[in-house]
């Protein structure tokens, strides 16, 4: 697939500490799945470009959370970078004619992984043997 939406809609969730994972970007629901993936209950989105959105705890700055330097530096290579950014971000497509946030697409999930895997402490996820290590 290239540039297409994946047969099962995914977001990407960057944590602080540099890991990442896909999460199921369903087609309504979109605000709980937030509050879950980030660990929060008041949420804000910040335009990265049209293509794509990052949402974030709106009170991470001041309840303690750690600056996030990957969803930081996504932000400062599409835009002036004018602040830090904390604590988990979740990575969504642009949105459609009538507001809604749309999935990444294959293309999206690929550069941002990339980007992510050579800029920052990206954590980078391993086979995991037959004894679950």
């Amino acid at each position: 697939m290239t540039d297409t939406q994946q047969s099962i809609p995914l977001a990407l969730r960057l944590e602080a500490d540099g890991r990442f994972m896909l999460i199921e970007w369903p087609a309504a629901g979109t605000l709980q799945v937030l509050y879950t993936a980030i660990g929060c209950q008041t949420i804000t989105a910040v335009d990265i470009s049209p293509q794509l959105t990052m949402w974030l705890d709106d009170t991470g700055v001041y309840s303690g959370a750690p600056v996030n330097s990957g969803a930081t530096a996504l932000y400062a290579a599409h835009r002036p970078q004018h602040q830090n950014y904390y604590g988990t971000a979740v990575i969504t497509g642009g949105t459609d004619g009538h507001g809604n946030s749309l999935p990444l697409t294959t293309d999206q999930i690929t550069a941002i992984v990339e980007f992510h895997c050579t800029v920052g402490d990206a954590k980078i996820p391993s086979q995991r043997d037959n004894r679950g290590i």
